[in-house]
């Protein structure tokens, strides 16, 4: 929630003050460089250290960021870089952060309830990313140093919940270091084609698709509604995706996962193509909700067979690898979304990545059959999976 309401304020701050879509193309390169340059440290890290410490002290210093923003409103010399700059610096505490938390869970539950609770997990999630852009929108009202005092809240009250988690098992033996061990999460996934289909799958679909960056131009001049209006669009594919991970956390997919995968992905680029054209509120709003929940589906499966394929003593670099092509995808997309709007305008770029992202779908279906006709999500699952 507190970075949903920080991301809220950030976007239409920046934008309030430039005007310009490719600034909001740059917040999303700042999240994503970070990720990129110490992938491969955060990897070998987090499978050689404490994975809650790491997670704890992410938390930490990204409420010291949050405490920043508002120290520079309050004194008034928070500008377009002093923001891009706090964002960067988020970015590379994110790079840790993300690839620990998502090696955590597979640490408490059992193989079998994998899937169901990444389910619940992500119910959790999609309740605060629901509620962290309307609130943040509506705060933002008031005031953007109210936004980052309770985002700043959030992240440390979010670290001293996660310092309560007890994993119960001894961690695996850790290899010692050299460069095999440094780079050893490429060859794994190289190794493992379904894994290099689902994450290269994630990079490119959702790399093109990547809409909601945009949503700032499309509150503010193509809909014409205020920041409680973004925060409502903002949070219309949460709700989509918290209805779909609730029915997965009751329902898991046990056959034919891999064609659920690939249909998400179809109908999230149909969902990108309906919002880019729509011009009522409504509608855009109902797009973006048949977006998150068609996402959710992919990203529910993507994730399981990632982490059930992995054994415990790789999860770290494999997850810190996948964390950079979620941000790619994510982060990036947002930089490729607001240049592409800044060359041919906001309507054609959402238009091309609605497209791209059916494209890619049906592409990968042909180069990764194995993963088009995978039927359970605990194929192929590694002999020395500790989970």
């Amino acid at each position: 929630m507190a970075n949903q309401m920080q991301a809220i304020a950030i976007g239409w701050q920046v934008y309030g003050m430039t005007h310009s879509a490719f600034d909001l193309g740059l917040i999303g390169l700042a999240q994503f460089l970070p990720s990129l340059l110490l992938v491969f440290v955060a990897g070998h890290v987090i499978d050689r250290q404490d994975r809650r410490k790491i997670v704890v002290t992410c938390f930490a210093l990204e409420a010291l960021a949050s405490f920043v923003l508002v120290a520079g409103s309050l004194e008034g010399w928070l500008g377009r870089n002093a923001i891009l700059f706090i964002v960067l610096v988020s970015g590379a505490i994110r790079a840790f952060k993300m690839p620990a938390m998502q090696t955590l869970l597979p640490g408490v539950v059992p193989s079998h309830l994998f899937p169901r609770a990444l389910a619940a997990s992500a119910s959790a999630m999609q309740v605060a990313i629901i509620a962290g852009p309307a609130i943040g929108g509506l705060v933002y009202v008031a005031s953007p140093v109210a936004v980052y005092a309770a985002a700043c809240a959030g992240a440390a009250f979010s670290g001293f919940l996660v310092a309560l988690i007890r994993v119960e098992r001894l961690p695996a033996r850790r290899e010692p270091f050299n460069i095999g061990t440094l780079f050893a999460g490429v060859a794994y996934i190289r190794s493992r084609p379904a894994i290099f289909g689902a994450i290269s799958l994630d990079l490119f679909a959702v790399l093109l698709g990547g809409a909601t960056a945009l949503l700032p131009i499309y509150a503010r001049d193509i809909l014409s509604v205020g920041p409680w209006g973004l925060g409502l669009l903002s949070s219309a594919p949460a709700v989509g995706a918290l209805a779909t991970s609730l029915f997965l956390a009751r329902h898991p997919l046990e056959k034919k996962a891999g064609q659920a995968m690939f249909a998400g992905v179809i109908v999230f680029g149909f969902a990108t193509l309906v919002f880019a054209v729509s011009t009522s509120y409504l509608f855009s709003l109902g797009a973006l909700v048949l977006l998150g929940a068609s996402d959710m589906i992919s990203v529910v499966i993507r994730s399981s067979l990632v982490q059930l394929q992995t054994p415990d003593e790789m999860r770290g670099r494999v997850s810190a690898i996948n964390s950079v092509f979620i941000g790619t995808s994510n982060q990036l997309g947002e930089f490729e979304s607001g240049l592409t709007a800044f060359w041919f305008g906001t309507i054609p770029a959402v238009v091309l990545g609605g497209v791209g992202t059916i494209l890619v779908a049906l592409i990968w279906m042909r180069l990764f059959p194995q993963l088009a006709k995978m039927d359970s999500l605990h194929e192929a699952s590694p002999t020395n999976d500790t989970a």
